[in-house]
């Protein structure tokens, strides 16, 4: 019987990650606009082009009050972000057509990058998530955003370096 017990207790944990289907339907990679997220972007969509996945790409935009205080244009410059962030896509996307076609969506959500990608997790009801390792010096102490996803232990995450 101990072995019936540890095959449930296995097979309800898995359940956690599976949502009833073969392979992922949706896999999201975050992106900032640092080359560690366009490679991540670039690895994702080889997952999802490869379990023929939507590959969703979002972009979190961080709301800065302090700066929004001092009156700085604050969504104004993160919307341009945005905006130059699905050009930069849309430009690779056409590059690639024909030879890798992948299903992919933008999206945005404001506030800061891991709230961000969890709530947008979530929503899209993603399957793994992929992000790029962090570039910033400080994060080797508060810890980046992307082992702050890993220790969620909420989807399979995978670092890109």
């Amino acid at each position: 019987m101990a072995g019936s017990d540890n095959l449930a207790a296995v097979a309800q944990h898995s359940h956690q990650f599976e949502r009833g289907t073969d392979g992922p339907k949706v896999i999201l990679a975050g992106v900032d606009g640092s080359e560690s997220s366009f490679r991540a972007a670039a690895y994702a969509s080889g997952l999802a082009r490869r379990q023929h996945a939507l590959l969703a790409l979002v972009y979190v935009q961080p709301v800065a009050t302090a700066g929004a205080a001092f009156g700085a244009p604050v969504a104004q410059v993160t919307d341009e972000v945005a905006e130059d962030l699905i050009a930069e896509i849309r430009k690779s996307t056409e590059r690639s057509r024909g030879v890798f076609d992948v299903r992919w969506e933008f999206h945005t959500f404001r506030g800061d990058p891991y709230n961000g990608l969890v709530t947008a997790a979530d929503e899209l009801k993603a399957d793994a998530v992929v992000v790029g390792a962090s570039e910033q010096a400080g994060h080797r102490i508060v810890g980046s955003v992307a082992v702050r996803l890993v220790k969620a232990g909420r989807w399979p995450v995978t670092v890109v370096p």
